[in-house]
């Protein structure tokens, strides 16, 4: 079953993310704190899969993610797919376009990551989520 790996908020935009062993987060804003929750938008929380990591050989949290997922295929989720994550409700809301920031990491990554940077969602039911909770489908 898939599962959350590692859970990350920004304190500040383009600072490096906290690791958090959990979080709170809040319904149609994203992860408490957030400097990257949009309320009322399409970038509330960002999933990116430990496999795509892996494969490009970087750490979690370095896309700036909210959540790192593991055994689950983020870029193949559809728009619209409603996911529970602990007491979490989030729905898909659109792929994350690699940004100009990607080339701070490594020069060339934005164009690598062209269609694996994750998708964005909005959070339907907010809630708290820990490191370990199982990752579930259910629309």
């Amino acid at each position: 079953m898939a599962s959350v790996q590692n859970l990350f908020r920004a304190l500040k935009k383009r600072l490096p993310m906290e690791e958090l062993r959990e979080a709170r987060v809040v319904a149609d804003f994203g992860l408490e704190r957030c400097a990257h929750a949009q309320p009322e938008g399409k970038r509330q929380v960002l999933l990116v899969d430990r496999e795509t990591l892996e494969a490009m050989e970087h750490r979690p949290g370095i896309l700036w993610e909210n959540i790192t997922t593991d055994g689950l295929n983020v870029n193949s989720l559809e728009i619209g797919q409603v996911l529970r994550i602990g007491e979490v409700r989030l729905e898909v809301s659109a792929v994350c376009t690699p940004c100009d920031q990607m080339e701070r990491i490594r020069r060339g990554l934005r164009r690598e990551l062209w269609g694996r940077r994750g998708m964005l969602c909005r959070v339907l039911d907010g809630g708290i989520i820990r490191v370990g909770d199982p990752i579930e489908k259910i629309a």
